[in-house]
């Protein structure tokens, strides 16, 4: 048997994270037995479904580099194959059309509220002799079974039965003829030779009717594995109030890695012993449905940002070299004109955790000139600040061997011959290079920028701030 999966998203929203995980489970456990993935948009909410939605799907599976072996397919193309089944099933009495209005559905559910019972359709059209009512509009509603059980071996929970009689006929096909989730993913299933179906939790109540369906067309019921949810720190569902999780392509404007994103939501739910760190090659090799664990999983964003700090400085410099040009090109910076990219990340990579990050920390070696805010540097003036920068600017001047290690001694000599903290020269050097408070250690940014830049610098934070008041 070759494996066959498919993540069908509805095109009515951005990528979210959960979406993402389901899709990353269903193309790893493909990948692991050389199957299928197939990518299905789910898009018969016309009202709703847009094609940025669609673009941003698309392009959030490329990112991360979860290529489709088919697709994408659209349910919006397949109407004509629903109808097709829909009349099968209406002429073998399989389904039936249902003309109950609106208020008598209210009123119905009204009273099974207060009778304490569960809500559901009670069948009032099914049984009615008369099978076409003209002038009057009607849903296609399935005959599910009245008596008996349904059961089937989720991968990850195990065994699940409900009753039939819990199940009402669902609707498989609304008044302006257009079918629903439960019974267009039914056929598409069927007609891609769908085996495994990995998908939320939130999907359990929707298996037995989805099996019933099957089992009444005589077709192939896949076999199921229903994925926890993901909570946020507070043990609550992730909800549009956590932004950055409700769009995947959200992490890539931040600067996060595909690689990082794959290896934190791999582990958010499955675990091969103790690793942390898997490579695609390996959780192509190693991924398993029994290995995903039944409890909802916390999404940390500090773990991800350790992940992601990981991949910076462990992956290849050229490759992190190419990502990064795209961020300093939105922020209209030119790379010619100061640090080398490579240096940078190996100064700024251990220090940063994201892309995002590396370019907004590091600006000052990319622009020609400073926009200083003293409010920043207040707290570290003093009345000698001056003096103590204008004896270093005349040490820095006089220096030949403009390197790391000597640009240090500088400091340091001047921290003695002055009698004063080095924290205190080093901030005002600092700042007067940078314009930031927190740098790398200042003699490398010393170093980088260059003797001219760096003199240049402290000469115009000193005739700035001589009409700053300290």
């Amino acid at each position: 048997m070759t494996i066959r999966t498919r993540f069908s998203p509805s095109p009515t929203g951005n990528l979210h994270i959960g979406s993402i995980r389901t899709a990353l489970y269903s193309w790893l456990f493909a990948k692991r037995f050389n199957g299928t993935f197939i990518l299905r948009i789910e898009d018969t909410d016309l009202k709703r479904s847009t094609m940025n939605s669609t673009q941003s799907i698309i392009h959030g599976l490329q990112w991360l580099g979860l290529n489709w072996d088919e697709g994408p397919y659209f349910q919006s193309k397949r109407l004509n194959r629903y109808q097709q089944i829909i009349d099968f099933m209406l002429n073998n009495d399989i389904a039936y059309k249902c003309y109950c209005s609106i208020d008598r559905l209210t009123y119905l559910r009204k009273i099974q509220l207060n009778q304490g019972l569960k809500p559901r359709y009670d069948g009032y059209c099914r049984n009615l002799k008369k099978k076409y009512i003209p002038d009057i509009p009607y849903v296609v509603r399935f005959c599910n079974p009245i008596t008996g059980k349904i059961s089937f071996n989720d991968q990850i929970r195990g065994n699940i039965t409900y009753n039939n009689e819990e199940l009402d006929d669902l609707i498989i096909q609304r008044s302006n003829g257009i079918p629903t989730y439960n019974f267009a993913v039914v056929i598409d299933d069927s007609d891609m030779n769908i085996t495994h179906v990995i998908r939320g939790e939130d999907h359990i109540s929707n298996t037995p009717r989805q099996i019933n369906i099957l089992k009444a067309l005589g077709k192939k019921v896949p076999t199921y594995a229903h994925v926890s949810m993901i909570l946020n720190t507070n043990r609550e569902k992730l909800s549009k109030r956590d932004i950055k999780v409700n769009d995947i392509l959200e992490f890539k404007s931040l600067g996060y890695l595909p690689e990082a994103i794959i290896n934190y939501l791999v582990r958010l739910g499955w675990s091969h012993g103790n690793q942390e760190i898997f490579s695609i090659d390996e959780l192509k090799q190693l991924f398993s449905l029994d290995k995903i664990n039944k409890s909802s999983s916390i999404f940390n964003i500090k773990k991800l940002l350790w992940l992601n700090n990981y991949y910076i400085n462990k992956l290849s410099k050229n490759y992190i070299s190419n990502l990064l040009s795209d961020y300093f090109n939105k922020e209209h910076l030119n790379v010619k004109l100061g640090l080398n990219i490579i240096d940078l990340i190996n100064i700024m990579g251990p220090r940063c955790n994201t892309l995002k990050e590396i370019v907004d920390e590091s600006k000052y070696f990319y622009i020609e000139d400073i926009d200083y805010d003293f409010s920043q540097i207040k707290p570290y003036l003093f009345n000698n600040s001056i003096f103590i920068l204008k004896v270093i600017q005349k040490k820095f001047e006089s220096t030949i061997n403009w390197n790391i290690k000597n640009l240090l001694e500088v400091i340091k000599s001047c921290v003695t011959e002055l009698q004063v903290p080095f924290h205190q020269v080093g901030v005002l050097i600092r700042f007067a290079i940078t314009g930031k408070i927190s740098t790398p250690g200042i003699n490398f940014v010393l170093y980088y920028l260059g003797k001219n830049k760096s003199l240049l610098r402290i000469r115009t934070f000193l005739s700035k701030i001589s009409d700053y008041s300290i």
